[in-house]
């Protein structure tokens, strides 16, 4: 069990259903997870994912980003106030479809998360399952990062991978690595709260268990 005043404090932040964050929420419940969901923000007032948390018994908060249109410092203001009346460690986004200053990411680098769903740097952007398909690739996956200001970049915290089978489409090749980011985005959160993780010059280095001899290969030729 994980000391309570030890667990790093989370806020999420969502524009949606709050897929990630309901797999976030729910690994945050054990008892040895080392970081607790204080808050969850959304910067949409309509997000499926409020509700959610609040059924989770987790504080939800609106700040509706429309009203600032392209002030982005001053909703970002407005959310590091929230930040700070939640004593926030560590920040992860969950779908949340607003972009931020580089002022604001450099405050909060080394700090904050993200989660795309293609094996970054490949495919990043919109539409990363369509981008896969017209590749041709064999493998496809979703990747956890510290999050820099360039968009879907950044130092790689955690990678999973699934097989990208011949009648894929890009909704069959999502649902199957929404699994791996469920899987993944809270282990991400789990070294990095329990401090396993360290940066050097843009590289993630990761204290985690050895993975070197494992291997996805696709396809089968067997």
């Amino acid at each position: 069990m994980v000391n309570e005043a030890m667990k790093r404090r989370v806020a999420i932040l969502i524009s949606g259903r709050g897929s990630n964050m309901s797999a976030l929420t729910e690994a945050a419940k054990a008892a040895d997870f080392p970081a607790e969901i204080v808050v969850v923000i959304s910067n949409k007032a309509d997000a499926g994912g409020l509700a959610k948390a609040r059924q989770s018994g987790i504080p939800a908060v609106t700040i509706e980003s429309k009203p600032y249109g392209a002030d982005r410092a001053a909703f970002e203001a407005a959310l590091q106030s929230v930040l700070d009346r939640n004593k926030v460690d560590l920040i992860c986004l969950g779908g949340f479809m607003r972009l931020f200053t580089a002022e604001f990411v450099q405050r909060w680098y080394g700090r904050m998360l993200n989660i795309h769903p293609s094996l970054l740097p490949s495919f990043s952007g919109l539409d990363p399952h369509g981008q896969a398909l017209r590749a041709g690739v064999k493998i496809s996956g979703a990747t956890v990062h510290f999050v820099i200001p360039e968009t879907d970049a950044g130092p790689i915290v955690m990678q999973g991978a699934v097989a990208v089978r011949d009648d894929d489409t890009p909704d069959s090749l999502a649902g199957r690595i929404l699994g791996v980011e469920h899987r993944i985005y809270p282990d991400a959160l789990r070294l990095v709260a329990s401090g396993r993780t360290r940066l050097e010059g843009g590289v993630c280095r990761t204290m985690a268990g050895p993975a070197a001899d494992a291997l996805l290969i696709s396809p089968d030729a067997s």
